[in-house]
């Protein structure tokens, strides 16, 4: 089996050297078929220029592409993917964050499972509100799908290529692949795997993360991804709160007004649960058939 690392890159010219010299340094030992694909997304610093001194002492194991303006986290894996050749590719951060060493720990499960993740401890991003957003999207993402998910938002992933090349012209340019590519699996019939990994201090940079910017787009994407997929899990609850709601609302008009009489917020609601409901199975329908031709090609 041949491993195609992928890497996204942008201003990391501070630690990606050594980030791609660890992963080397790591496959050269276990004596594996691999090469890395390392794809600057448009960096203003000497990222790129880095990336071109390591490729001419490692040629035959670092391939280098380079977009020509920041397209976005996404648009970066995106490309990585395409590009890679492997049976099995190794999504990581380049920041020093991700030990390559919790690699081996991971591919052992590749056989049974289309995809293994990274699963950060709970603490470790450091502050109280992002561990508290990132407990909620786990809570919020599992309670939707049916499936517990331990690390919604780890970038360290393992997938089987013929897998994830299925799904990966869904991941949105920018934010945020991780999130897309487990609910898409999840929903797809794939079989997910979590492996408890460390993550190391950030060596150079911040976050590029924004709380409430990208908690808004975390939540987004989950509730579309659902709507590709099982959009039911939406539709349903919609239809049976709009029904309870303007049946509560008509008894209490007829208790009020001591006769049979149906307001017009009832009304508004009894439509709307059946709007809801049958936008649900249409949805469903067009969800079938996506399948089948994801699955076809």
């Amino acid at each position: 089996m041949k491993y195609s690392i992928v890497l996204p890159v942008y201003n990391e010219e501070e630690v990606i050297s050594s980030s791609i010299l660890k992963i080397i340094e790591l496959f050269v030992r276990m004596d594996m078929d691999w090469e890395i694909v390392a794809v600057d997304d448009g960096s203003v610093d000497n990222s790129y220029e880095t990336l071109k001194t390591l490729q001419a002492d490692y040629p035959s194991a670092l391939k280098v592409v380079r977009h020509p303006y920041n397209k976005g986290n996404g648009a970066t894996i995106k490309t990585g993917i395409k590009t890679a050749t492997g049976d099995a590719i190794i999504c990581m951060d380049s920041d020093g964050q991700h030990d390559p060493e919790d690699i081996l720990k991971m591919l052992p499960y590749l056989g049974e499972y289309d995809l293994v993740v990274g699963a950060r401890p709970f603490k470790s991003d450091g502050t109280w509100y992002r561990n508290l957003a990132n407990k909620f999207y786990n809570g919020l993402a599992s309670q939707l799908t049916g499936f517990k998910i331990e690390d919604l938002t780890s970038g360290f992933r393992i997938f089987k290529a013929d897998v994830v090349k299925k799904f990966y012209y869904l991941f949105p340019q920018r934010f945020s692949y991780p999130t897309t590519s487990t609910l898409a699996l999840l929903k797809g019939g794939y079989n997910i795997k979590y492996v408890p990994i460390n993550i190391q201090a950030r060596k150079a940079g911040a976050s590029k993360i924004r709380l409430f910017r990208d908690g808004f787009r975390f939540t987004t994407i989950i509730f579309k991804i659902i709507l590709l997929f099982e959009p039911m899990r939406v539709f349903l609850p919609v239809t049976i709160v709009s029904f309870l709601l303007g049946l509560v609302s008509m008894i209490i008009s007829i208790i009020q007004n001591a006769r049979l009489y149906v307001p017009n917020s009832s009304v508004i609601l009894f439509v709307l649960s059946i709007l809801a409901f049958l936008l649900g199975i249409l949805a469903e329908h067009t969800t079938a058939i996506q399948m089948a031709i994801i699955e076809r090609d």
